[in-house]
């Protein structure tokens, strides 16, 4: 037979041993971070027959700095986190936190009165209040007797 000479258990363990050395090379060349780079600002959207809300985490980012636009049924927000300005002499030891302009946009489940958007922004997460348009709320239908 031609697998008689082979010993599964140490063949097994070098498949191992071999799946570590290429997780860490990896893991060298491309870190965990770079990777699975999140969507930013990272947001939450709750919806009822009224309308939606919308929050949106932007630590370190100016409101003068953010933009929030809407179009159809399409919200879209741009803004710029500016980078740590350093003292003369200093150097970073570490640096995690990224900067530089964004845009983000989601495709909302209805149309909404444009007019009355409102947005604020308060301790680094900004507020988006949608009302939705009364053409899109539900209409209660009555049911009449034949």
């Amino acid at each position: 037979m031609l697998y008689r000479n082979i010993r599964t258990p140490s063949l097994f363990r070098e498949m191992e041993r071999l799946q570590r050395e290429m997780d860490r090379l990896f893991e060298t060349v491309y870190p965990a971070r770079m990777r699975t780079a999140p969507s930013y600002p990272a947001m939450n959207i709750w919806a009822n027959h009224e309308g939606a809300v919308i929050t949106a985490e932007m630590p370190g980012v100016r409101p003068e700095d953010i933009h929030v636009s809407v179009v159809g049924k399409t919200l879209t927000l741009t803004g710029e986190r500016k980078p740590d300005q350093l003292e003369e002499g200093a150097r970073y030891h570490r640096r995690e936190r990224g900067y530089g302009k964004f845009t983000r946009s989601i495709e909302l489940p209805f149309r909404v009165q444009t007019e009355q958007v409102e947005a604020t922004f308060d301790k680094g997460v900004l507020h988006i209040r949608l009302p939705r348009a009364e053409e899109d709320k539900p209409k209660k239908i009555a049911v009449k007797v034949a």
